[in-house]
């Protein structure tokens, strides 16, 4: 078994895509502390990650002449940009996640970029009821419910169908990442607790995976160390995770509670959440509502099932080991709010 690491070392060029996200700007990070010279493709100018160093491509994935710019020069990539959410249309999934990630992959091929990191997700292998203790054997589902798993997995059979004798390719499959810095998952859990509008579809005892945003970004620097034409981890997908499964209804409310809110005891039927997000689809659908929706059948569905998985491979292949425990990061979140 080749388990061979080839440094990042300082002078390397690495891209980070959607560098400045919540995943990106720790990747960007630790590149930044092994010396890298690090470029960023962004949507925006962002004054703090110039004055560290970073050169901004500012601009989306799904603009392949930009694309092309960006990765010249480059001796490896990460790709973390993707559009998430429920919201429609389909089009715009279609183009960020999937058509932006044949963007990278003929970029690479184009400046001979020999390495690629692409962040996918869990959900690419989601069908219905739980998920407990699965390992990276789960198939493909024939059918998606929603837009984001559908086009992150198109793009992730893309990404892993590329690996080749010139293109090393690797996809990595974080889950519910957290932390501080978040501009996702914890604010908006967040926001509906201190309205009270947050409640648990179910009883709340389904098991789910997470990760602390600090293990997701060593996963991605573990992986980039270990891929290289032929080796073990190349044209491979790997769940990460804390490996630390806990009930919905506890690691929510250890997150908002990181930030002052009560704990969370109100709960909903997923039949009734189920219904409530079907309705929500059709009027968003037929009024043209823009925006995301509270709640759609995906939504109350992942919500209301067991999401935790067998994490072997990563240890394994990677060497990767969570090195945040969960009650470290609600101490490490805890600390991030009373900042704020």
């Amino acid at each position: 078994m080749n388990n061979q690491i080839k440094e990042l070392v300082t002078g390397q060029i690495a891209l980070v895509t959607g560098g400045s996200g919540f995943l990106g700007r720790a990747i960007v990070k630790q590149l930044l502390d092994k010396g890298l010279n690090v470029r960023i493709l962004c949507r925006s100018d962002y004054p703090d990650l110039i004055e560290a160093g970073c050169t901004i491509f500012r601009g989306e994935v799904s603009d392949a002449e930009l694309v092309d710019k960006a990765v010249q020069g480059c001796d490896l990539i990460f790709h973390t940009a993707a559009k998430a959410g429920v919201e429609e249309p389909y089009s715009e999934y279609e183009r960020i996640n999937y058509q932006g990630t044949l963007n990278i992959l003929n970029a690479c091929r184009k400046n001979q970029v020999s390495r690629l990191i692409y962040t996918s997700s869990p959900s690419v292998v989601f069908s219905h009821g739980d998920v407990e203790g699965r390992d990276e054997s789960m198939p493909y589902p024939d059918h998606y419910d929603a837009y984001y798993p559908k086009t992150k997995g198109m793009a992730e059979k893309e990404v892993l169908k590329s690996n080749s004798d010139k293109l090393a390719t690797v996809a990595l499959r974080p889950h519910l990442i957290w932390g501080p810095g978040d501009n996702h998952l914890g604010p908006r859990l967040v926001s509906r607790a201190r309205a009270g509008r947050l409640k648990f579809v179910g009883d709340g005892k389904n098991k789910i995976d997470t990760v602390y945003i600090d293990n997701a970004a060593d996963a991605h620097i573990l992986a980039a160390e270990r891929l290289f034409i032929g080796s073990q981890v190349a044209g491979k997908a790997y769940f990460i995770t804390n490996s630390d499964p806990r009930p919905i209804s506890e690691i929510t409310n250890l997150i908002i509670g990181a930030a002052g809110c009560a704990p969370v005891t109100a709960t909903i039927s997923p039949r009734i959440a189920w219904f409530i997000g079907y309705t929500c689809e059709v009027l968003y659908k037929t009024l043209n509502i823009k925006g995301e929706p509270p709640i759609t059948r995906w939504v109350a569905g992942e919500l209301s099932t067991a999401h935790w998985f067998n994490i072997s491979a990563a240890r394994n292949d990677l060497g990767y080991e969570p090195r945040v425990s969960i009650e470290e990061g609600i101490k490490r979140l805890r600390e991030y709010y009373k900042e704020q």
